[in-house]
């Protein structure tokens, strides 16, 4: 049976000359790369390659890139290893009510130690007002976070102008770009991004590994201590084959995300041209601020919750969130406006470049028929 999968912002498939890449350091090339032996150093050597494979990627310094388990722990390590290293510099946050969760939940556990956040508010299209961003700016304002692409819609934020309100107002910019590398450029230079976060199985890498870049001079309180690992950050014994997949899976996004893009570009058009034969239909999100990988889709008679639960040919995402069994609507939506019952008729639908235009047919078909 085939797996019609529509689920890539959750996670991707494996590239299999990532998979390629990481088989040596699982099977014959085991050294611990803290080690001062050959062996060791030849473990170390290829970590060194993948840290300037991630660093072309987003144009950062080799020695401004630090690896981690994921995203999450990433944001974890900004937000609170920043504030416990700044705390003479600034008491207040800026974030947005649409983060992701690892943001949102980190940003409350820092309000329980005293840290003030603002959350801005987005228009229906998801975008922040960059009027509103310039007067949540207070004194003791020392930190803006604000991520690249929504992962439940796809929006772009505009980036690089927030960088540059956070830069001249001498504040540090933290953006999750974990829905954005890999499918956009993304240039910590250009958009003045002082920390920036990612994942590798997001972009056909590797799930366990993700990336902290840090511009050289901003002061983190290490997570996790123990050895010297990561320049003293991030202690733990090198993930060795995992950080070589999410190196040659950033080498290859750099070398082919032109390509991609206009071929993923070229099949989310056919699906919205299919979707838009649906009466209702309605896409969620900025339509000319989006990347083409994600659509966030409201079909008028769908419930959403059973669609996904009962479908097995097609995997699809609402964007809800589970915890402790009790299913919640997407908190992104709402604060785009939409009532609880819209958000029971969303569905995120996420391509990549592997999908048919039978596939499309296929998942039209079956909205289609659920909702007759």
């Amino acid at each position: 049976m085939q797996i019609n999968y529509f689920d890539n912002a959750s996670t991707t498939k494996i590239d299999s000359r990532v998979l390629e890449s990481m088989l040596p350091y699982l099977t014959d090339i085991f050294g611990n790369a803290s080690s001062n032996h050959d062996f060791g150093k030849r473990a170390k050597k290829s970590i060194d390659i993948a840290r300037s494979q991630v660093a072309h990627l987003i144009n950062s310094s080799e020695n401004e890139v630090i690896f981690t388990s994921g995203a999450t722990e990433s944001i974890n390590f900004a937000l609170k290893g920043f504030v416990e290293s700044n705390y003479d510099k600034g008491n207040h946050i800026i974030t947005v009510k649409t983060e992701h969760k690892a943001v949102l939940s980190t940003c409350e556990y820092l309000e329980t130690k005293g840290i003030e956040v603002t959350y801005l508010d987005v228009d229906k299209d998801g975008l922040i007002s960059i009027y509103d961003l310039q007067n949540a700016i207070r004194a003791d304002t020392f930190l803006v976070c604000i991520m690249y692409v929504n992962n439940e819609t796809g929006v772009i934020q505009p980036i690089k102008e927030i960088g540059s309100i956070a830069r001249k107002n001498h504040i540090t910019f933290f953006c999750d770009a974990t829905q954005a590398v890999g499918k956009i450029v993304v240039d910590v230079e250009k958009d003045n991004i002082d920390m920036l976060c990612f994942s590798g199985h997001k972009l056909n890498g590797p799930k366990g590994v993700g990336v902290l870049y840090k511009r050289k001079g901003i002061d983190l309180v290490p997570l996790l201590h123990g050895g010297g690992q990561e320049y003293g950050l991030r202690a733990g014994t090198y993930n060795t084959s995992f950080i070589v997949g999410l190196g040659k899976a950033c080498e290859i996004s750099m070398s082919e995300l032109a390509i991609n893009t206009a071929i993923i570009d070229a099949k989310s058009e056919y699906l919205i041209q299919k979707l838009n034969k649906i009466s209702g239909f309605k896409q969620i999100g900025n339509k000319k601020h989006n990347v083409c990988n994600i659509l966030n889709v409201l079909v008028p008679r769908l419930n959403s919750q059973i669609f996904i639960s009962k479908s097995v040919d097609f995997l699809v995402s609402n964007g809800s969130a589970c915890t402790s069994q009790i299913i919640e609507n997407s908190h992104v939506l709402k604060a785009m406006g939409l009532t609880d019952f819209d958000c029971n008729q969303c569905i995120r639908i996420s391509i990549d470049k592997t999908i048919t235009e039978n596939q499309i047919d296929l998942l039209v078909n079956a909205i289609q028929i659920e909702i007759n």
